[in-house]
């Protein structure tokens, strides 16, 4: 099996990335940008393995989107190439709309034309999976879940992007019989996760006895679900889903940010203690604009229909990743020093 990842040197690209080559022994072609966000030191682990290979390509280039698919020749595309941190979107939301969006649309176009030129049984098995975001639903309130068959409402132009790029490919589906699919996931966490993001920011920012902010009071609430669970999930919905349908995916791990911060902060006072609790770096700091309340994800399709089940729960997950952090300098540091410091992002409308 030959699978393009676009996106494979990001966190959740990088994950799918190490497991289908090391796991799976799929041939991949790793398609990435190398934004801000792509790394090639979170490939590290299978950089020699003679089953993947790497490309350095934008998937807003057609010319190079449809050159891979000819050299490569992939069974499957898993599409992860996006801008994804919410506050970002907020201070430039321009990066998000070509890459999400128009990015999105390039690819379905060139992808479209290399699979009408498959004959036979490699035609019938194409499969092309979108990864998306549960954050195309919009916001919950304290109860209630979101299904695949909520109604989109997105919030900011990270999620607007998603959902304009979602209802592409599903377009692509209905008029073009192209053989897609699509995954709405909670939020991610775990090893090599670039640290603009809650968990890591906090780790690295406690380990360095700087501020952990918190915004509002901190009782906005997330689905967690660990990255290497949702990697396993990915590959098992191009392999078994129904074409042309979503599958949510959750870690069933609903936390407040206070306590996802406070829980980060017991871990490293029993692992990595200082003389004084960690507890006493949390600061409360002017909410997110638009913040969504709450989000939580019903991943029972995924797990009934196609027997998906996330292996880590939150208090398992969050001490490896924890544990990673502390373990992996090599990895974390010349991005603190060189791409991003834990400076506040998402600014924008309060500098107005």
């Amino acid at each position: 099996m030959r699978v393009l990842v676009t996106g494979g040197a990001g966190f959740i690209g990088s994950a799918l990335v190490r497991y289908l080559v090391g796991e799976v022994g799929a041939e991949v072609l790793t398609f990435d940008k190398l934004t801000y966000a792509g790394n090639l030191a979170s490939l590290r682990p299978i950089e020699n393995a003679a089953n993947h290979r790497f490309l350095r390509a934008d998937i807003c280039d057609r010319r190079a989107v449809a050159s891979a698919l000819a050299d490569f020749q992939p069974d499957r595309i898993y599409h992860l190439a996006a801008e994804s941190h919410v506050d970002r979107s907020i201070d430039g939301a321009a990066d998000f709309i070509e890459t999400n969006i128009v990015g999105t649309y390039t690819l379905l176009e060139a992808a479209r034309d290399y699979w009408r030129g498959l004959d036979g049984e490699r035609k019938a098995g194409f499969r092309f999976l979108h990864v998306s975001t549960d954050e195309v639903y919009g916001s919950l309130k304290e109860s209630g879940l979101f299904t695949e068959k909520t109604a989109y409402d997105p919030s900011s132009p990270y999620s607007a992007s998603k959902a304009a790029s979602d209802h592409l490919v599903m377009a692509w589906h209905r008029t073009y019989g192209f053989p897609v699919l699509i995954s709405n996931c909670s939020n991610n966490y775990g090893p090599f996760h670039f640290p603009e993001k809650l968990i890591p920011l906090t780790i690295l920012n406690a380990v360095h006895g700087r501020e952990l902010p918190v915004y509002g009071n901190g009782s906005n609430v997330r689905d967690w679900l660990y990255v290497e669970d949702h990697a396993r999930a990915l590959h098992l919905i191009a392999s078994k889903g129904q074409l042309g349908e979503k599958y949510n995916v959750g870690g069933r791990n609903e936390r407040r940010n206070i306590d996802v911060v406070q829980t980060i902060c017991d871990i490293l006072d029993r692992v990595s203690p200082t003389p004084e609790p960690h507890a006493r770096l949390i600061t409360f700091v002017t909410d997110r604009p638009g913040h969504d309340f709450r989000y939580a994800i019903d991943a029972s399709r995924l797990e009934s229909e196609l027997g998906w089940k996330a292996q880590e729960n939150f208090e398992t997950g969050i001490e490896k990743t924890v544990l990673w952090y502390l373990g992996n300098e090599w990895w974390w540091r010349p991005l603190r020093d060189k791409v991003y410091a834990g400076e506040r992002l998402g600014t924008a409308p309060q500098a107005v």
